[in-house]
């Protein structure tokens, strides 16, 4: 098994504090930021940042569904490590300045991908697949914060 992973970022006109503070906030903002592909969201602890654990459906394709059970931790200032505990993936979010008033902010889902020939179609087209929708949260995140 070889390990898959997916980058996306995006710059956002909005201060580094304010976009990490909505992408932690879990119980009122991340719900209004998800695309149509996650279904079934809900905050089981917590709801703010590091300590949370959030579920929710992603439906990566229309036969792909992956039921998802997310521990987030905060191991450093403007990061969120967010673990899926139902399967090997970790999708980390890092907020930094890019310039005044601005914040560079980066999506990396990392994963442990099957073998073979499945495999090489996960590696070749699910980081297509899964930046596509981490693209439509950060453009949702680029609206809710003003930029």
């Amino acid at each position: 098994m070889a390990q898959v992973e997916a980058t996306t970022q995006r710059v956002i006109r909005a201060h580094p504090e304010t976009v990490f503070g909505a992408l932690a906030d879990y119980r009122d903002v991340r719900p209004r930021l998800l695309t149509e592909h996650f279904g079934e969201y809900e905050v089981r602890e917590g709801g703010t940042g590091a300590g949370t654990v959030v579920h929710w459906k992603l439906q990566a394709t229309s036969k792909r569904v992956r039921d998802c059970l997310v521990e987030v931790t905060g191991p450093t200032p403007g990061q969120l490590v967010e673990r899926d505990t139902n399967s090997s993936m970790v999708t980390t979010w890092t907020v930094t300045p890019a310039g005044e008033g601005r914040s560079r902010v980066v999506v990396e889902a990392v994963w442990n991908g099957a073998g073979g020939l499945g495999g090489f179609f996960e590696r070749a087209f699910a980081p297509k697949g899964l930046n596509r929708i981490h693209d439509g949260v950060l453009e949702k995140l680029a609206a809710e914060v003003g930029g």
